[in-house]
């Protein structure tokens, strides 16, 4: 049986980037508006225009329309995200989204008001600012596969990204003596182990007297720290490459074993650098006596995440390559993660070896792979 053609200028149906099908219905002040899914024929988006036309659109082909708060409240709760990272997408969210769009309808935002939203966020935070643009243009491709939507609203070019703000001046060896040497005895180890091995904060307070293989000079890192809304969550390290095996620099191994010895209980379980209280040291224990030690090395600008980089400048300075500096740092990114892996086992232990170099004024830079 023939199907009805639908009245000249009721609407029209059009092939998305997709590949799906759309149809578009000509309403009273004859603008055209969508229809509320998509379909995977021309054919079907034109029998429903002609349905609709008719006056008999099923129900079956009716979808919600919830607001944006609804759906972004939905959309959080049932990702797999960790703490600290849920935490800031609902500041984000409670801040920066919904107070100007979380009350309208999802099919009611259009890249007009997305641009009017972007351009009112505050410039002087371009971080912060790139993160509410980014969420909000995710939670939307998440609406658009879910059919709610037709297209993403979110089409500001570069509007996710952000250039970094802080510029990294890493620590001299010079600096990083006195700042060791201005450091309370039993977070000594702690800088020199964030500057030559280059652990995070989260990682190197939650080392643990069993992940630390004296005679094979290894600091096994399986778990980190993170804090978010007042709370401790003790977890896997920030990133899938996180997990890994850090060999110690040699010329380390004196100060650590002294460590061991006079901080650090005897059970396997023992925190490396435990809190006053013996729980998970915060970030404002290390702030008071971080802060007097990198003032005496002339470094008020030297943030502890810093030595990180140090410890990766160090260890590229040795002839380490991009795989080697990925594999010893547990540095992540989805177009490097096959990278990484590649890296040789023993080739860890190779970079520890020189970085001792640096400390006696001896450096040998390794041997480039065949």
């Amino acid at each position: 049986m023939a199907r009805k053609r639908r009245p000249q200028g009721a609407g029209s149906v059009r092939q998305l980037a997709s590949g799906r099908w759309q149809a578009r219905y000509r309403q009273h002040d004859h603008t055209l508006k969508s229809a509320p899914v998509t379909f995977d024929t021309k054919l079907d988006a034109s029998a429903w225009l002609a349905d609709y036309v008719e006056g008999a659109v099923v129900a079956d082909h009716k979808r919600p329309d919830p607001t944006l708060a609804s759906y972004a409240a939905t959309w959080l709760a049932s990702r797999e995200l960790k703490p600290r990272t849920r935490a800031h997408y609902r500041d984000l969210l409670d801040d920066l989204i919904e107070p100007t769009l979380g009350t309208l309808r999802l099919s009611r935002l259009s890249p007009d008001k997305v641009r009017a939203w972007y351009g009112r966020l505050d410039p002087t935070t371009p971080t912060q600012r790139a993160h509410a643009y980014g969420l909000l243009r995710t939670i939307y491709t998440t609406a658009v596969a879910d059919e709610l939507v037709a297209a993403n609203p979110c089409r500001i070019r570069g509007a996710g990204s952000s250039k970094t703000k802080h510029q990294t001046t890493i620590a001299t060896l010079p600096e990083l003596e006195v700042i060791v040497e201005a450091m309370p005895e039993r977070y000594r180890a702690m800088v020199l182990l964030a500057a030559w091995c280059g652990l995070r904060f989260g990682e190197l307070t939650e080392l643990r007297r069993g992940d630390v293989d004296v005679e094979g000079r290894l600091l096994r890192v399986s778990r980190g720290v993170a804090r978010a809304g007042g709370q401790v969550f003790i977890g896997d390290p920030k990133s899938d490459a996180g997990r890994r095996d850090v060999s110690i620099p040699p010329h380390l191994m004196p100060a650590l074993k002294t460590h061991l010895s006079k901080h650090v209980g005897a059970e396997p379980g023992a925190l490396l650098f435990p809190g006053r209280n013996g729980e998970s040291m915060a970030p404002s224990s290390l702030y008071r006596v971080w802060y007097p030690a990198r003032a005496a090395a002339g470094r008020p600008d030297l943030r502890f995440h810093d030595l990180r980089h140090t410890g990766g400048t160090l260890a590229a300075a040795t002839g380490a390559t991009l795989a080697d500096l990925m594999s010893r740092l547990g540095h992540s990114t989805p177009a490097a993660a096959m990278v990484y892996q590649h890296a040789a086992a023993g080739r860890d232990r190779d970079i520890a070896d020189a970085l001792s170099g640096f400390a006696v004024g001896n450096v040998v830079p390794l041997k480039r792979r065949a």
